[in-house]
């Protein structure tokens, strides 16, 4: 019985040790898109609102021709590659601090749950697909916080969501 209670102890000082740690890691963000500038997406729109199905706009599309590398925007484990109904082709990657970067409308994808990827290794290519299904090809970029930063709420439309959201216009400049 002792050596259970032992066992559980350290687990428990380990899985805090470990998200803690998290949280201290370096957070290196640059665009995730070969040879986009911050002229390619508009400044304004996260957080933008009414925004389709989704109430507000979570993120910030990234313009380019179809095909053009998506690259990882940090460091970190991919832990979904796989297609969801309006982000069609998705790729989310778990980064320092327990946040998770995702990447939406992608043509292809080229990389499996589970690989570490290192900033700008390739995630896949620019697209169209899921709801941006013949629009200008594009990847939507959003930034989740796995920890709440509550001071980042607002009164605004799903306001109480943004400390989960961080912009990733603010990141990227």
């Amino acid at each position: 019985m002792k050596k259970t209670a032992n066992v559980f102890k350290y687990s428990i000082l380990s899985l805090i040790f470990l998200l803690i740690a998290g949280l201290f890691l370096p957070e290196k963000v640059t665009i995730p898109v070969q040879g986009a500038t911050s002229a390619d997406w508009n400044h304004n729109t996260f957080w933008y609102a009414p925004w389709g199905t989704s109430g507000v706009h979570k993120g910030i599309d990234i313009f380019g021709v179809k095909g053009t590398p998506v690259l990882a925007a940090t460091y970190g484990v991919v832990i979904y590659v796989g297609k969801l109904g309006k982000g069609g082709n998705v790729v989310a990657v778990l980064g320092p601090k327990w946040r998770i970067h995702y990447f939406a409308h992608l043509n292809d994808t080229s990389v499996s749950v589970g690989k570490f990827v290192g900033v700008s290794s390739r995630l896949g290519t620019l697209g169209d697909t899921g709801n941006a299904a013949g629009k200008q090809p594009h990847v939507h970029y959003s930034i989740l916080s796995l920890i709440p930063i509550p001071w980042l709420a607002t009164t605004e439309s799903q306001g109480w969501k943004k400390m989960f959201f961080l912009s990733p216009h603010k990141k990227l400049i």
